[in-house]
């Protein structure tokens, strides 16, 4: 098969329909946690505690799973993580205890990085002149899933009936990712055909091409492990785990993330003691700012979807129906904004563009800031979803970066980029807790004040076609005139 149009769309299809079950399987739980607290009997720690196991382990899992990508290919990990992660989907929906919820849980987290192998594979199809684009739809429609889990999965539960109802709602996400992993074996090839799959020379920690990006890569991974740490506390405060679980739990953390450097040091201390040829060279900059790019943004969304119901409810005095669907429409922008945010990256440049969402981002949080019950509820609505363009676009720029810095290594990229999106919701929901909503929304605006004057440092990537342009020009340059 060509790199032609007609293969392009069919390999985007089946990637982004991959990518949405992973996200209607991962958020199969948020729709019965009512008649979960109700049938279990579970206090609010407990469906806090659920609600942490969900998104913990997705954090490391996007870094791993990155490497995984690189080093066996898109086709067969995301085929892997579909089929095996099945298992837990289906222990979840026979779960008698609220220690087997929390278990399952903890592994579904797990395909929360099924994200980071479609980039590798989406980036693999489509040349960089409409790779943003193509990334944007993957991402925009792939998120979507959650709002999908949120919209039929209680009718589904309605329809199989009864209160156990929802244990055959879950148990059908878990068959649909079970079949379809099988499928996407079959029907989805890694490249193009006459394209070859590159890889990284060695693996286990991602390759940088200078001493001072292999002390930038070793700073980066302190977040990863801290937030677990944080995380951890968080389980021992919620009086899941005891105070010796958790102290095990800390000094297991810091132990790897001691091997984890050790890794790091290890995978790039030969070619960096030998030089790397410049056309291999790529700048670790590049990754650290489209980290805290996606912290802001896809980080924001996560945590401003998750207070914003309440937001509504409060501000406006609203139903709970009512302010659910004010809420919602955030989540529903991904469908144009992120695919927007790419396609206009491809367009006019990706550094620019990234400045001018981030930018956006900054005055939509602060508006929304101002937000009072005497506004008129349209403007406030308004106002949401005009910022949550600028997020979700955000998002879509970011990746329209991603798959150009360097092919070979795009899956770890991703997956460390991704994993910051997650630790930017943790981040942002526990200063939540602390904050009004109205400082809340300030914290994140002023956080994407300093990310965009980052951008500054950004560099706009050195893609394939840029370079055969320079070269061309250069020739030009060298022809003598007659």
């Amino acid at each position: 098969m060509s790199r032609g149009y007609q293969g392009n769309i069919k390999t985007l299809g089946f990637t982004t329909l991959a990518f949405f079950i992973t996200f209607v399987v991962w958020f199969n739980m948020a729709p019965f946690m009512t008649t979960l607290k109700k049938q279990f009997g579970l206090t609010n720690d407990e469906v806090a505690l659920l609600a942490v196991a969900n998104v913990t382990l997705t954090i490391p899992a996007r870094v791993f799973i990155g490497m995984l990508v690189d080093r066996f290919g898109p086709r067969r990990v995301f085929s892997s993580l579909l089929i095996i992660l099945s298992i837990p989907c289906f222990t979840f929906a026979l779960s008698n205890s609220f220690t087997q919820l929390m278990v399952s849980r903890i592994f579904l987290a797990l395909i929360g990085a099924g994200f980071v192998i479609g980039i590798r594979l989406v980036s693999e199809w489509f040349t960089e002149k409409n790779v943003g684009f193509a990334e944007g739809i993957y991402g925009g429609w792939g998120n979507f899933g959650s709002a999908a889990a949120a919209i039929t999965l209680p009718a589904l539960a309605i329809l199989f009936g009864g209160e156990e109802g929802w244990r055959y709602a879950i148990a059908l996400t878990g068959l649909i990712s079970l079949v379809y992993g099988f499928l996407f074996l079959r029907l989805v090839k890694d490249t193009p055909e006459g394209v070859t799959y590159k890889k990284p020379k060695r693996s286990g920690a991602l390759e940088v091409t200078s001493y001072r990006d292999l002390i930038g890569l070793m700073l980066m991974s302190i977040p990863l492990f801290g937030i677990l740490i944080f995380q951890s506390f968080r389980l021992w405060d919620l009086d899941f785990i005891s105070f010796n679980i958790m102290m095990i739990i800390i000094i297991t953390l810091v132990v790897l993330f001691i091997y984890n450097l050790s890794k790091t040091w290890n995978v790039n201390k030969d070619h960096l003691r030998q030089g790397v040829p410049e056309k291999e060279k790529y700048s670790f900059k590049q990754v650290a700012i489209l980290n805290f790019a996606y912290f802001c943004t896809f980080g924001s969304e996560l945590a401003v979807v998750s207070m914003l119901p309440q937001f509504f409810e409060e501000t406006f005095t609203l139903g709970v129906a009512q302010a659910g669907i004010i809420a919602g429409s955030f989540a529903f922008m991904n469908l144009m904004s992120r695919p927007g945010g790419g396609w206009f990256s491809d367009k006019f440049g990706r550094k620019r563009m990234l400045m001018i969402f981030l930018g956006g981002l900054a005055i939509g949080y602060i508006g929304m800031a101002l937000i009072g019950s005497s506004w008129p509820i349209w403007v406030a609505v308004l106002v949401t979803i005009s910022c949550s363009f600028f997020v979700q676009a955000g998002e879509g720029a970011v990746f329209a970066m991603v798959p150009l810095i360097k092919k070979p290594v795009t899956g770890q990229i991703s997956g460390m980029v991704g994993a910051y999106g997650n630790i930017g919701a943790v981040v942002f929901l526990t200063i939540f807790t602390m904050v009004s909503p109205s400082l809340f929304f300030i914290v994140i605006g002023l956080t994407a004040v300093v990310c965009f004057l980052c951008i500054f440092f950004l560099e706009e990537p050195q893609t394939e076609l840029a370079a055969a342009k320079a070269k061309e020009k250069r020739r030009k340059e060298t022809v003598p005139s007659i």
